[in-house]
C-alpha cells in the first residue's frame, strides 16, 4: 500500500552541464583524486545498505557516461537518458523512469546530486533511518553557522544592505528522501523552476524532516571546490 513500503531507490540527476564550475565540459566528468566526479559519487552509494537500485539519469545526447563511470555495472545499476534541459525536469523524468521499471507510488526515492562527490554511505543511512517511518520524507541539511548577509538590490559594489538572523537556518544538501507518488505529484504542480525536491514537497503544504548533514558534503559548484575535494578525497585515501 502506498505510504508502507520500505523499498529504497536512489536517483541521481547527472544531465547538466556546470557552467560556474568551468570545468571544460561537465562538472560531474572532471576528474578529481583519479576518478570522475560522478564515479566517486556513484561507489559511495553504491555502498549504501538498502538500496534497491541507482538510477542514473543522462542528457539524452549524453554518450561520455560509461567511460567516466566504468565500475557502474550489475542489476542495480540503472541509466536512462531521458534528462531535461532543468534539475527538476531531469528529476520528474527520472520518477517516471522508475515507476516504469517497477517502484511504486509509496516506495522512497532518494534523489542525490552527482556533484555531491565527497559523500560518506553511512550519512545516507541515517537520513535512511530517520526517514522511513516518518509521514512526509526529509533531507540531510546543515544548521547556518555563519553570520549571514543580505546584499542591497541593484547594487553591483555588493553592499550589505542588512544582516539577516542566522536562527533556524539550515543549509540544504542531499540526498533528499520522499515517496515516488508525493514527488511526482510536488515537481508536477511547482513546474521545472524549483532548485530542489524539498521546495517542491514544501509547496504542497508538506514540512519535510531536517536531518543532521555533514559539512564536508559539498557540491563541487566553483573552480576552487574541486582543488578541496581532491585534498579531502586524498585524506581519506
Amino acid at each position: 500500500m502506498p505510504g508502507t513500503s520500505r523499498r529504497c531507490f536512489a536517483l541521481v540527476p547527472c544531465a547538466g552541464v556546470g557552467e560556474r564550475a568551468q570545468a571544460g565540459g561537465p562538472k560531474q566528468y572532471a576528474r578529481v583524486a583519479g576518478r570522475s566526479v560522478v564515479a566517486h559519487t556513484l561507489v559511495s552509494l553504491a555502498a549504501v545498505r538498502g538500496l534497491e537500485a541507482i538510477l542514473v539519469v543522462l542528457a539524452p545526447e549524453d554518450r561520455e557516461f560509461e567511460s567516466h563511470a566504468p565500475a557502474f555495472e550489475g542489476g542495480r545499476a540503472w541509466v536512462a537518458r531521458c534528462g531535461g534541459s532543468t534539475r527538476a525536469a531531469s528529476v520528474a523524468r527520472g520518477l517516471d523512469e522508475l515507476a516504469r521499471r517497477g517502484a511504486a507510488e509509496g516506495d522512497w526515492v532518494l534523489v542525490h546530486d552527482a556533484a555531491r562527490c565527497l559523500l560518506q554511505p553511512a550519512w545516507v543511512e541515517a537520513l535512511m533511518a530517520a526517514c522511513l517511518d516518518d509521514a512526509v520524507g526529509g533531507l540531510l541539511a546543515l544548521p547556518l553557522a555563519d553570520t549571514l548577509k543580505q546584499a542591497a538590490a541593484g547594487d553591483a559594489s555588493n553592499r550589505v544592505a542588512h544582516t539577516v538572523p542566522r536562527a533556524g537556518k539550515w543549509l540544504a544538501q542531499t540526498p533528499q528522501m520522499f515517496r515516488l507518488g508525493l514527488l511526482q505529484r510536488a515537481l508536477a504542480a511547482t513546474g521545472t523552476d524549483v532548485s530542489d525536491e524539498s521546495s517542491a514537497v514544501e509547496a504542497l503544504g508538506h514540512a519535510p524532516r531536517l536531518v543532521p548533514g555533514h559539512v564536508e558534503n559539498l557540491k563541487l559548484t566553483w573552480p576552487a571546490d574541486f582543488a578541496l575535494a581532491e585534498r579531502l578525497l586524498e585524506t581519506r585515501r
